[in-house]
């Protein structure tokens, strides 16, 4: 969406909380020493990932760690913001004289309206400012097209909303952007350059950068259009051969791809079972077929935390590692570097995540961008929308039928009446929200008042809200969707309507895990060879995240922008004096 149309629409010292330290076991690989003689030099690599746009301190449960306490409970901190987390980086720098500041993609892009109004410039010049050195790409730098990336990356004004202020041009990204296994579909090259050789001191490492192969499904078609996208391992064992004959054996590969977990505690021993024993999901594979001469890997896109020890192909123990989202954490790796060999010795590698803490002081230049900023969104960013009794979450503990989902969909559903009044059902995907609506404060507009701010950080895509013809079979095809197909090692639950109910049986498995029989819309059972008239943002209606059955959605009407949608819903439906509560949940009932 342009900013005349945004603007039209409005008429995240250093205190580490607990550091989970890991370091892989001696077992004789590539890389000699370790000791503190003249032969072997320290090394720091600072990483991030999934920052988001998230420039102020996120709202919510957005904005705070799970840390596991020496008693086994958990508890949670308040972490994030930029101006904190370039403080974190620049203390955890002292006394390191060869550090690199690295992050594996998603810097920008679903980021709240400080940055995305501005098409994340402000995130770019914040990264500037804290120091990092190179990145990979990640999904969500695809959300605005590759043109969008280049101009992000080599500066310039915005090709429709021009310069945001008069005599002051964009310059684009200090650091590297890495885009290895994103083609060319004509020319087979990348976007982008595929590694950075980074030398600090004589220290040279390579960082190979790539995002997951499954990035076309995960992003409108516009924006990956003539794009191809690679296997990650395959990709940067590619290269790691290139850089190894250019005479740089130390590899780092960033990684926009990422596992679970056992726990959410930022601070769990994954490996407390064995090697790797603590994470599951696609990283742990894409590990296991990495390059051995590849020292470590940061990765991402998971939104989760951990430190983990994956066997490389050699079967040797190699760091897998991942700092949540938004700026709430950092890892730091610590190492030692050959120079003889001119390689990392890989038994010295150490690993740990650090909390970003909010009693630490605040990075003055940080403050003052951020100010910045803040002044120029203000006009759009504090216009009242609406009004809520409480928070409501827009995630539930098992990533199923959350409040603010519901109310996502059911503005939705509102919306697609005015375009329909034969709209019966609207279905809203799980990625597209992205934060709650917190009841407290955000600046000073009083607790409980939703801004349209505070909007566009749960909705900041700009899709549209579209309707589509179904029939009830191909409703019920697109439920069992979501645990079957791309989506059944990552279930994607859909938000659904008031008056759609059904049964998600966990104990089954695929598609079966959707009770046919148990689909009801207003109590009465779905019918398969009925049609339906369904609401759904552009990006499902392109049979977005493996949905293939609401792509073939038949008479279809392109309506207006979703947002637009949600604050029209909050102000026809919430008052100061009747605040909206928040909904049950209760439309999809889960047996576990």
């Amino acid at each position: 969406m342009s900013l005349a149309r945004r603007l039209t629409a409005a008429a995240a010292g250093l205190a580490a909380i607990g550091a989970l330290a890991a370091a892989a076991p001696a077992h004789g690989g590539h890389g000699h020493g370790g000791g503190h003689d003249s032969r072997t030099v320290d090394l720091q690599l600072l990483a991030l990932n999934d920052f988001h746009g998230n420039l102020e301190p996120p709202a919510g449960s957005s904005g705070r760690v799970t840390e596991l306490q020496p008693d086994g409970t958990t508890k949670t901190v308040d972490a994030g913001g930029v101006e904190y987390l370039a403080s974190s980086l620049r203390t955890a720098r002292t006394g390191h004289d060869r550090s690199i500041t690295v992050a594996a993609g998603d810097i920008v892009g679903a980021s709240p309206l400080i940055s995305g109004l501005f098409h994340d410039e402000p995130s770019v010049e914040a990264m500037n400012k804290l120091g990092l050195d190179v990145t990979g790409v990640g999904n969500h730098e695809f959300d605005e097209g590759k043109a969008e990336l280049l101009r992000l990356q080599n500066g310039g004004c915005h090709p429709t909303d021009g310069c945001y202020e008069q005599g002051r041009k964009f310059k684009g990204a200090d650091y590297s952007i890495l885009s290895a296994n994103v083609v060319n579909e004509k020319t087979g090259k990348p976007l982008l350059a595929p590694y950075s050789i980074q030398n600090v001191k004589g220290v040279r490492v390579g960082f190979i950068g790539v995002t997951l192969k499954g990035t076309p499904n995960i992003v409108s078609a516009e924006g990956v259009k003539g794009l191809k996208f690679l296997d990650e391992a395959e990709t940067i064992n590619k290269y790691t051969k290139e850089l190894k004959r250019k005479g740089v054996n130390a590899v780092v590969a960033l990684i926009h791809e990422g596992g679970v977990p056992a726990s959410p505690a930022y601070n769990y021993n994954c490996d407390a079972g064995g090697a790797g024993s603590g994470l599951s999901g696609p990283i742990v594979d894409i590990a296991r077929k990495t390059s051995a001469d590849v020292d470590a890997l940061v990765t991402g896109h998971t939104h989760n935390a951990y430190v983990c020890t994956i066997p490389d192909p050699a079967g040797n123990p190699r760091l897998v590692t991942s700092a949540s989202s938004f700026g709430r954490l950092f890892t730091e790796l610590d190492m030692k570097y050959d120079r003889r060999t001119q390689d990392i010795v890989r038994t010295s590698v150490k690993g740990s995540n650090h909390v970003v803490n909010r009693v630490q002081p605040k990075a003055a230049d940080l403050t003052k961008l951020v100010d910045h900023w803040r002044a120029l969104a203000a006009p759009v960013a504090n216009r009242t929308v609406g009004y809520i009794s409480a928070d409501i979450k827009a995630n539930d503990a098992d990533g199923n039928e959350s409040p603010l989902g519901d109310v996502i969909a059911d503005a939705q559903l509102a919306y697609g009446r005015t375009l329909d009044p034969k709209t019966s059902i609207a279905l809203m995907n799980p990625g597209g929200i992205r934060t709650d609506l917190v009841h407290a404060p955000s600046g000073s507009e009083g607790a409980g008042v939703v801004t349209y701010g505070e909007g566009f950080a749960v909705q900041p895509f700009s899709n549209t809200v579209n309707l589509v013809d179904l029939t009830g079979a191909k409703v019920l095809t697109a439920l069992q969707q979501q645990v079957s197909g791309s989506n059944q090692a990552s279930p994607k639950i859909l938000q659904v309507s008031s008056g759609l109910t059904y049964t998600l049986d966990l104990t089954k498995t695929g598609a079966e895990r959707v009770v046919a029989d148990s689909v009801k819309l207003g109590g009465v059972p779905l019918d398969p060879a009925a049609t339906y008239r369904v609401a759904m943002n552009s990006f499902l209606a392109g049979g977005g995240d493996g949905f293939a059955a609401l792509g073939s959605g038949v008479n279809p009407v392109v309506g207006g922008d979703d947002l637009a949608a949600l604050n029209a819903y909050l102000t026809a439906n919430s008052s100061a004096a009747s605040p909206l509560a928040p909904p049950a949940a209760d439309r999809i009932t889960v047996v576990k």
